[in-house]
């Protein structure tokens, strides 16, 4: 038994020793080549040589001799920093992974480099430490690492690094909740070069995030963008679905601040038949995109929303009924009038597909078609209704005129001003000549 437990140990202290050996000659050789490079760039410049040849008798100072260069000070400190990383402490690899972000802060070879030293699999380790100091330092050192380099994330997500994220997320505090969330809007990005992310295991923790009243608007904004590119991959429409993602994104379209980018994505999600059965199934909706609709302050929400309505009501009686209940039409009057060009377009549309629809139902029918017209069968409409419709067809017209008044006004008011502004420096310049008499 004894003697199982000395080979056992003696067989883990060989392979901590070969891969201490492995790394040392890794990186020795990574830094070999880069110094080898460096000398057969200065050895081809013609301008070196020159200036080598014209001052073979001068001798140079002592002190600029003496002096070490600047990127052989940084390879050091590289050096340094990977050693402490992969065979330090737990406080050595917390100081590390700091270091390790600010040299990928500054160059861009500095972060491809790391990548080969096996820096990106420890960091992802420490990300899922209990630790709270070591684990940001490795999301934000992850963070500048996956900058402007798909290979990177290509690791870090082949490393494992979605399975990492925390289960609770009210245990976190906001720079780490926005280091988290900063980390998966770059991960999220693979999916515009087409590499797989495991968005099943990463919307959890957006979901929490988003649905948290202690998340800031902000770390709530990232997350929403990380939500866009996801929608962008067919396959990622059913982890969405599932995971609540449409009522989420309801909740948050009423918030001004977060709006147009939830309708921006629920606008991706309506065009699939998931996407759409889950927004037809959820209570607050379509009266929510009706009332986005009436903002005016907000002309992008007002195209999204009316966009969403029209996928919706599309082929489906039932929606444009319900539509019809929550007072859609009025709305849709009014957006065609004080709206923008391209949500006027979209209300327009909309308000064909309701007049087609009354025509159908009022369409022609068995016996006499005179006795329609004088009997008034099959209108829904009753006088009354008639006159409130005149009457707020007649409001939405004034209003339309108002606002087309207030902008000649604002604009004839401008030009006054420029020509008082005008005639004021025009008079000051003339006063100012001194007369010839």
């Amino acid at each position: 038994m004894s003697s199982s437990r000395t080979q056992s140990s003696s067989s883990s202290v060989w392979q901590l020793q070969y891969m201490k050996l492995h790394f040392f000659t890794r990186i020795r050789s990574l830094l070999k080549s880069k110094t080898s490079s460096r000398k057969r760039h200065h050895q081809s410049s013609p301008e070196i040589s020159s200036a080598q040849h014209d001052s073979e008798n001068v001798v140079a100072p002592p002190e600029i001799i003496s002096k070490p260069p600047e990127d052989q000070n940084e390879e050091v400190v590289l050096q340094k920093t990977v050693k402490k990383l992969h065979f330090g402490s737990l406080e050595e690899k917390e100081k590390a992974a700091i270091e390790i972000e600010k040299l990928a802060r500054e160059d861009k070879n500095t972060r491809k480099l790391m990548a080969e030293l096996g820096v990106l699999q420890v960091l992802v380790s420490m990300v899922g430490s209990d630790i709270a100091g070591q684990q940001i330092a490795a999301v934000r050192a992850l963070i500048q690492l996956s900058h402007g380099t798909n290979t990177n994330k290509a690791l870090m997500a082949n490393a494992g690094i979605c399975s990492k994220l925390p289960k609770n997320v009210e245990v976190l505090v906001q720079s780490t909740r926005h280091g988290f969330a900063e980390l998966l809007l770059s991960l999220s990005s693979l999916t515009n070069a087409q590499l797989p992310v495991a968005s099943s295991l990463i919307l959890p923790f957006l979901m929490d995030t988003m649905n948290s009243d202690s998340t800031d608007m902000k770390c709530k904004e990232i997350c929403l963008a990380t939500i866009n590119n996801l929608c962008m991959v067919l396959e990622n429409i059913a982890p969405l679905v599932t995971n609540g993602a449409v009522q989420t994104l309801i909740s948050l379209m009423l918030v001004k601040d977060l709006a147009e980018k939830a309708l921006a994505s629920l606008g991706q999600l309506v065009v699939t038949q998931m996407g759409k059965k889950a927004m037809e199934e959820c209570l607050t909706v379509p009266k929510s995109l009706i009332e986005i609709l009436t903002w005016e302050d907000k002309p992008k929400c007002q195209e999204y929303s009316a966009y969403i309505l029209m996928v919706l009501a599309h082929q489906s009686w039932s929606q444009r009924e319900k539509m019809a209940k929550a007072g859609i039409v009025p709305v849709l009057l009014e957006v065609t009038l004080l709206g923008s060009t391209l949500v006027q377009k979209r209300a327009v549309k909309l308000l064909q597909w309701f007049k087609d629809e009354r025509n159908v139902r009022m369409g022609p029918h068995s016996g006499p078609q005179t006795s329609r017209v004088s009997s008034g069968m099959g209108s829904p409409m009753s006088p009354r209704s008639g006159e409130e419709g005149k009457k707020m067809m007649k409001n939405l017209v004034k209003q339309s005129l108002y606002k087309n008044m207030e902008m000649i006004t604002k604009r004839g008011n401008v030009n006054m001003e420029n020509e008082a502004c005008r005639l004021k420096s025009l008079i000051i310049s003339t006063s100012s000549k001194s007369l010839t008499y």
